[in-house]
């Protein structure tokens, strides 16, 4: 499903979606409507322009997923470090595409996000968090709260976590932690269970807004 207020990028992404072999079942040219159309029709997943009327993208992205979690929602904006991504990946977006991408870029990210993979490549998930984490009401990034977040994760999953958090890939984690890499998924797919979170970059911003990672920090080992 398609929610954006222009015309032209309704009806482009749409043709370029079905000409590569994706059914669009739905377009919306407001937030409203895209929550109303989302219910009746149950995409799979659903390409959200931030700023519309009636109601935003990150509202109507809220109440989708809260409605349907196992939908994938990609955000649309005009340019990659736009603030409200940040906060749409904090609340569950799978990532964003800027809507300059090409045919090929938009048809592949649509179909890595069905799979249940996040379309930011942690790095860049890492670097957008950095720019706008630390902002947020000149808040510290460790309080009671977030420690309590983070209580069912065992001392090892912490560590994976904290990796994560620093853009490691889990070929990356693998090699620093000493372990298999089927292993490393294990303690993935437990800690995303345990914390319910969707995909690596809510994972990201987790490891941000918890204070496991801190703005620059990379870590020992190779960058992502």
């Amino acid at each position: 499903m398609i929610a954006d207020d222009q015309t032209l990028i309704r009806t482009g992404f749409s043709l370029i979606l079905t000409s590569r072999g994706i059914d669009v079942v739905g377009a919306a040219a407001d937030g409203a409507q895209a929550v109303e159309l989302a219910r009746r029709l149950t995409p799979d997943v659903v390409l959200m322009d931030i700023r519309m009327p009636v109601m935003d993208g990150l509202e109507a992205t809220r109440r989708i997923l809260r409605e349907a979690p196992e939908c994938r929602v990609l955000m649309l904006t005009t340019f990659d470090l736009d603030r409200y991504v940040y906060q749409a990946l904090s609340i569950g977006a799978s990532g964003f595409l800027v809507k300059d991408v090409t045919p090929e870029h938009l048809a592949a990210a649509v179909r890595l996000v069905t799979t249940g993979d996040a379309l930011l490549a942690p790095s860049i998930t890492r670097r957008l968090v950095e720019r706008f984490a630390s902002r947020d009401d000149g808040r510290e990034a460790a309080t009671p709260a977030a420690h309590t977040a983070l209580a069912p994760l065992t001392p090892r999953e912490r560590e994976v976590l904290t990796l994560l958090g620093r853009g490691r890939s889990n070929a990356e984690l693998a090699a620093e932690l000493t372990l298999s890499e089927a292993t490393v998924k294990s303690h993935v797919a437990r800690i995303f269970a345990k914390l319910t979170l969707r995909d690596r970059a809510q994972a990201v911003v987790l490891a941000y807004e918890t204070g496991l990672v801190r703005p620059g920090e990379t870590g020992v080992g190779p960058a992502s």
